[in-house]
Parts: structure tokens; C-alpha cells; sequence
């Protein structure tokens, strides 16, 4: 079994990376083998709207002709066992980083058909991760769950398994004294960092193993 892991985060070491890591650790704890790859290592663009993934009898039928470093990354999902896709918001929704690599990612496989078919092989459980500054509270002001409502509904259409993890109030300096940030409470930032982001790895974690178990 191999479960594989996709950064969408620019920073390597931080909320996103780390709870996708956490997520591979509990698939791994399994059994399961593992990779981690981080989008903004990458160059490539989101979808260009070919449609050769369209094409009757076309020789990328089904999957993305674009030649750029997701490529080959795309060709291999199809030959694992579960995805965790991780990513901060900007905005109010998932980096560019992530959006164009999940622009790639489905549409070949989406069906123009009123089944709501997808061209997947086989069934195989994602995992969505996602990182903000803002409270639970902020979030269902902003409306921004529909967001991730949205997504989860889109991978299980296509995979055919999805559930999603938002960890909120998110730390985001390592000194918030360095920042112009005034609207944020740095003492209370760093007492969540301590008290319930260890809580919040914990479910990465579960979530991964999880998927050993599907």
C-alpha cells in the first residue's frame, strides 16, 4: 500500500507541512509506504483548457497532456492507494499552488455526463488538509466552509472517498513581535500552538491511518 502526500504550502517546515507529514506518519505506522511532495518544488500551471483529455480517440484521453513537471507526478496517482492533499488559505481558499495542481488533477477524469461519471480506476480514499489563521467563527462569516464542502464533494465524485480536516487560528510567525500584525494576540496564538495544535496532529495522524484501513 502507498499513500502519498502533496504539500501546497511554500513553507516546508510549518502548520500544512506538518500535518501532512503527521498524516503520512499514520499511514506508515500501518505498514503503509509513503511520499511526500511538495507543490512549490514544482513548476507547472493549472489547467490550459486543451481539452485533449476530452479528445474521442485522442492518445491523452482521460488524462492531462501537459508537459511540465506534474506529468509524471499525475501519471502515478492512478498507482496509489490514498492522497492527502494539504494547504494553507489565501483569500479565502487553497494557494494557487494547489488550485492549479488540483485543476490538473481532476479534470481529466471528470465526465461530461449527467451520471456525474469519473474515468478514475478504481476507488481510493483523499484527504484534505487545510491551514488558516482565522477562527471557526470567522470561517462560517466569511462563508469559506462552502469552500471546503465543495472540494470534499468534488474528490469523492471522483475517487469515490473524501473527508476533510480545517485547523484554524493557526500560528503563523515564530515571532510575532518582528510583524506588523496588530489584529492578532500573539500570547494567545503561541498558548494554542501549544495546547491544541498537538491535538490537531493527532487527528492527521488518525486520518492516516484511516486510510490503511479503507
Amino acid at each position: 500500500m502507498k499513500i502519498i502526500g502533496f504539500n501546497g504550502s511554500p513553507r516546508k517546515n510549518w502548520n500544512t507541512a506538518t500535518l501532512v507529514k503527521k498524516a503520512l506518519e499514520g499511514a506508515a505506522s500501518k505498514g503503509a509506504q509513503t511520499e511526500l511532495i511538495h507543490l512549490y518544488d514544482l513548476k507547472y500551471s493549472g489547467c490550459i483548457s486543451c481539452f485533449s483529455c476530452k479528445l474521442k480517440g485522442g492518445k491523452s484521453y482521460g488524462k492531462c497532456a501537459v508537459k511540465d513537471d506534474l506529468q509524471p507526478i499525475l501519471g502515478r496517482i492512478e498507482e496509489v492507494d490514498g492522497v492527502i492533499l494539504g494547504s494553507p488559505i489565501y483569500l479565502g481558499a487553497a494557494t494557487g499552488g494547489m488550485r492549479s495542481f488540483l485543476e490538473r488533477l481532476t479534470f481529466p477524469f471528470l465526465m461530461y455526463d449527467t451520471e456525474r461519471s469519473s474515468l478514475f480506476n478504481k476507488k481510493m480514499p483523499v484527504g484534505l488538509i487545510y491551514t488558516l489563521g482565522a477562527t471557526d467563527v470567522r470561517i462560517k462569516e466569511a462563508g469559506w466552509d462552502r469552500q471546503f464542502t465543495l472540494m470534499e464533494s468534488i474528490m469523492k465524485r471522483i475517487f469515490g472517498a473524501s473527508e476533510t480536516l480545517v485547523v484554524t487560528d493557526t500560528y503563523q510567525f515564530d515571532d510575532y513581535s518582528k510583524y506588523v500584525a496588530p489584529g492578532m494576540d500573539a500570547e494567545a496564538k503561541a498558548k494554542r500552538r501549544k495546547e491544541v495544535f498537538p491535538g490537531d496532529c493527532r487527528k492527521a495522524f488518525e486520518m492516516g491511518v484511516r486510510f490503511t484501513e479503507m
